[in-house]
């Protein structure tokens, strides 16, 4: 019980103390290469920006498992491994359908990536590449996740 109670704490209630006021789970997607790590970036469906797969929580799922549930219905990510502690987190400003701007922190989540799917539930609204975690730095927007990914 105490597990679980620290995790709400850390993952979704200080976060909404603390501001900003919503929060996100993030996958990023690794897989090893002979040349080094590579980091699968995805386009966003509305602006088709390079972001890595992440959502709202979901009922029943912590952190680590709705990161995982959006990398397979972003990307199509079968996971071989699944990181269960954050590896960073990330703010972002989410505009919304009346054009304001609602702050977000995004806890990023590793998933080591075991296999990409042909067929899984936003195929054809999103392009995937793998690409190094330098180049991932420079194509993603946000500066906080740059970081993230420069540390790889």
């Amino acid at each position: 019980m105490t597990k679980w109670l620290r995790n709400i704490w850390e993952e979704v209630a200080r976060p909404l103390f603390l501001r900003p006021r919503r929060v996100q789970f993030a996958a990023l997607c690794l897989r090893k290469t002979q040349d080094g790590p590579e980091v699968l970036l995805i386009t966003s469906r509305e602006t088709g920006r390079w972001v890595i797969p992440k959502g709202w929580p979901m009922d029943g799922l912590d952190g680590a498992e709705t990161a995982r549930q959006e990398a397979w219905e972003e990307a199509g990510v079968r996971p071989a491994k699944l990181g269960r502690s954050p590896v960073g987190q990330y703010t972002y400003d989410k505009i919304l359908k009346d054009g304001s701007a609602q702050p977000v922190l995004t806890n990023v989540y590793r998933v080591d990536v075991q296999e990409l799917a042909d067929d899984f539930p936003e195929v054809g609204q999103r392009t995937r590449e793998w690409v190094s975690p330098q180049t991932a730095a420079d194509r993603v927007w946000e500066p906080e996740l740059s970081e993230i990914l420069r540390h790889l």
